[in-house]
């Protein structure tokens, strides 16, 4: 593809930032764009420039990405669940007497590790700016653990209450409904 040099720049720092399908597209519209703008005032330099402010430069480009990402937006709803679920969650464990199971202290330590590093990557989704692959991995990771936290939870509260309480009404079908919203929604964002 015939351009110039920075249109080239640019393209490079987006090929390092955003998906490759998104970059193509991006350089087509910005050698349309210069070789509009190259027509009409026959300066290389000039057109590439008008070119790239037309587009934005690739840190504008890149953030509008993000703004707009499907991975950004499941992290943020997964992180909007978070209160309610711990909610519904403690309240459940309060009612069943969590503190009297015979759960290993360190089981419940890793528990409340992986909750809060899994919480803290979602964070990470929503305030990256400029690493799309590395927040794509980042929401996978988060995704799977919050299943998996879900699952062991509700295997949890299967096996250690023998007589239901009223909070597992609310509890038990959020984390059922989060499980499945997660998995569509991951799967959603990885294939956009």
């Amino acid at each position: 593809m015939a351009g110039h040099d920075l249109i080239t720049a640019q393209l490079d720092i987006l090929a390092a930032r955003l998906p490759a399908q998104a970059v193509r597209e991006l350089a087509d519209g910005l050698q349309d764009a210069y070789e509009m703008h190259l027509d009409a005032c026959g300066d290389p330099g000039q057109a590439a420039r008008a070119a790239i402010a037309e587009f934005g430069d690739a840190d504008t480009v890149t953030a509008a990405f993000f703004h707009h990402s499907p991975w950004r937006r499941a992290a943020f709803l997964l992180l909007a669940t978070g209160p309610f679920m711990a909610a519904a969650w403690g309240a459940t464990l309060l009612a069943a007497h969590a503190w009297t199971w015979t759960v290993p202290l360190p089981v419940k330590i890793l528990y409340g590790m992986a909750l809060g590093t899994i919480a803290f990557d979602l964070v990470i989704v929503v305030r990256e700016k400029r690493a799309y692959r590395r927040t794509r991995v980042a929401l996978v990771g988060s995704a799977v653990g919050l299943i998996v936290l879900d699952g062991l939870a509700l295997t949890t509260i299967a096996i250690m209450v023998s007589t239901p309480v009223w909070p597992m009404a609310v509890a038990v079908p959020a984390s059922l409904i989060r499980i499945l919203a997660t998995v569509r929604g991951t799967r959603a964002a990885l294939t956009s």
